[in-house]
């Protein structure tokens, strides 16, 4: 069930409590959303339990590149912005990033909004496999991304 007709309110306070749930032993501190999410100003847009969560990020001139337009690392860093989170979510409990391919189609420019959907393409034991669309307010495409993540085995306290 798509969450877009709940409040920003509700779905945030849906991902909080799903965020509590994932397991963790006591000494290791985990903050959601991470520093780097709030600094770029993610904005929930979708949650699908167990399978997809959408973000939008403002494009702020301290994130472009020369021309005007939103750095390339910048980008990649909102996809690991949207599919770690999505990672935690699917695994409930914390999962790491083992490679991130990133495929530019066309720049976006600063003031413009950058929403990015990512969904889980399939999942074993110990990994999972996802994937994402970056698109402008025009819903044009502006990259893509993949990710593979290990499922961290969590150590006995």
């Amino acid at each position: 069930m798509s969450e877009q007709s709940m409040s920003e309110e509700t779905l945030e306070k849906m991902l909080q409590e799903d965020f509590a749930k994932f397991q963790k032993p006591a000494r290791m501190q985990i903050t959601l959303p991470p520093p780097c999410f709030i600094e770029m100003k993610g904005k929930y847009v979708d949650y699908v339990r167990n399978k997809s969560l959408t973000v939008s990020f403002p494009v702020q001139a301290h994130f472009a590149n020369p021309t005007g337009a939103m750095q390339g690392g910048f980008i990649t860093a909102a996809f690991d912005n949207v599919l770690g989170p999505l990672s935690y979510l699917i695994a409930k409990k914390p999962a790491v990033t083992l490679d991130l391919t990133t495929n530019y189609i066309r720049p976006i420019m600063v003031g413009d909004v950058l929403t990015i959907q990512a969904h889980l393409v399939g999942k074993g034991f110990a990994t999972m496999h996802m994937s994402a669309e970056a698109r402008n307010q025009k819903g044009k495409l502006i990259a893509t991304a993949t990710t593979n993540c290990a499922i961290l085995s969590l150590p006995s306290e």
